[in-house]
Parts: C-alpha cells; structure tokens; sequence
C-alpha cells in the first residue's frame, strides 16, 4: 500500500481522511499547515499528498509553487477545497496537481482520486522497456482498485471466491434472536470476506455507520481480521 500525506488545518478533516485511508491499508502521515508539511517532504517522499488549498500559514497552491521550484514535487498531489474557484483549481492543475476535490469530500470520489493517482504514479514509473512488453490484453481497467494499483494492474482473484458461501441454510428451530443473530453474523461475515476486511466498505455496503457496525460486530463475535486475512492470501 502506499504512504499518503495529508494536509489539512482542520483536524476533523484530517481525522476523517486517515481513518478510511488507514482502513484502506495505507500509511498516512498528517500535517495541519505548509510548516509541517514542508518537513514532512523533506523528511522523505510521500507516495501521494492530500493537500488543502486554504491554510492559515501558505495556502496550498504556494505550498505546490515552492515544490516545484525547489524540485520536491516529485509525487502525486491531490488538492482538496470546499470555496476555490474554478480558476483556482485550474492553476492547481497547471502547476502539477493531479486532480481536485471538493468538499465535503465523498468516500466514492475520496477512493477514486486516490486509485487513480496511484495508478498513474506507478504507470509513469515503469521502465518503457516493462512497458512495452505488456500485452493489450493485459492493460489495466479505466477504475484500478488500490491493490491492482499496486500490483501494476493486473486483476485479483475475486474476493467471492474466499467468502463465506453467498448462500447459506439457517436453523429456523430455535428463538427468533438466535436465529437473527446467527443470520446477522453470516450476513456480516460475508462482506467483510468480499470487501477485504475494509470496514470503511462494509459501512458504505451495508448503510451502517462504522461506529454502530464496530459495535455490531462486536456484538456479535464477529472476527474482523478474517476478511484481511483472506485477502492477504489471495
């Protein structure tokens, strides 16, 4: 997975961002303002940088003018707003940001700036020769999941296949909170196994909010590494 910064004065924001990010098997480093950040780069290169545009200190497209003058925009940048213009965003652009989210920032549109970015960074950095020698058959999909980002493309076994069954029989002879619950727990079990253990997934599949579906899942002895655990060994 790869490691991602995220720059952001509001700490909510930078709690929400590395939260599903975390969830998505990354690492992620945060700053609150361009002072930070600035040390962060030098510290080392980010795969990828979410960076706000308005900052008490720089604001975000200084932040990306100073990176490329003192050659350190060497990684994929993602700016993020909820008040810049269209002109701004455009400058962003020009200057080497790779796209622009708007705030509040969507779990969808979050976890496909961040597919694509990579994807595009790892594309640009295969060697023309390994390039080459891919065959047509072989090119990656329009949308790249996280892991066939990081595994160059290629597609992954399906998860359903390591899943509980998609079916299952119930022993209705019991009491019916028995039975739910032996239900509930497939129910949840199932799509933890399809989604790879991502909770930030299962949330969005099952229309829960993750702090009731951890408390669900507790509940109901639900073992929440299973599905990672699966996925590791596809």
């Amino acid at each position: 997975m790869a490691n991602i910064l995220v720059v952001d004065d509001e700490l909510g924001i930078r709690d929400l961002l590395s939260d599903i990010l975390n969830d998505e098997g990354h690492t992620v480093e945060l700053a609150e303002n361009a002072a930070q950040a600035r040390q962060a780069r030098q510290n080392a290169r980010p795969d990828l940088v979410l960076l706000d545009i308005w900052m008490p200190d720089t604001d975000g497209v200084t932040l990306l003018k100073e990176w490329r003058g003192t050659g350190l925009l060497t990684m994929p940048v993602i700016m993020m707003s909820g008040h810049a213009t269209i002109d701004t965003a455009v400058e962003a652009t020009r200057i080497g940001a790779q796209s622009f989210l708007e705030k509040p920032i969507t779990l969808q549109k979050l976890l496909k700036a961040v597919d694509q970015a990579l994807s595009r960074d790892a594309a640009s950095r295969k060697p023309a020769t390994e390039a080459a020698d891919v065959q047509p058959s072989a090119a990656p999909s329009a949308e790249l999941t996280v892991e066939a980002a990081m595994m160059g493309g290629q597609s992954l076994p399906t998860a359903v296949d390591l899943s509980p069954q998609g079916q299952q029989t119930f022993d209705l002879d019991k009491p019916l909170r028995d039975a739910r619950d032996a239900f509930e727990k497939a129910y949840f079990e199932f799509h933890l196994a399809k989604e790879g253990g991502s909770m930030t997934r299962v949330a969005e599949k099952t229309g829960l909010e993750r702090t009731h579906l951890y408390r669900k899942l507790k509940q109901l002895g639900v073992d929440l590494s299973r599905g990672r655990r699966n996925a590791s060994m596809a």
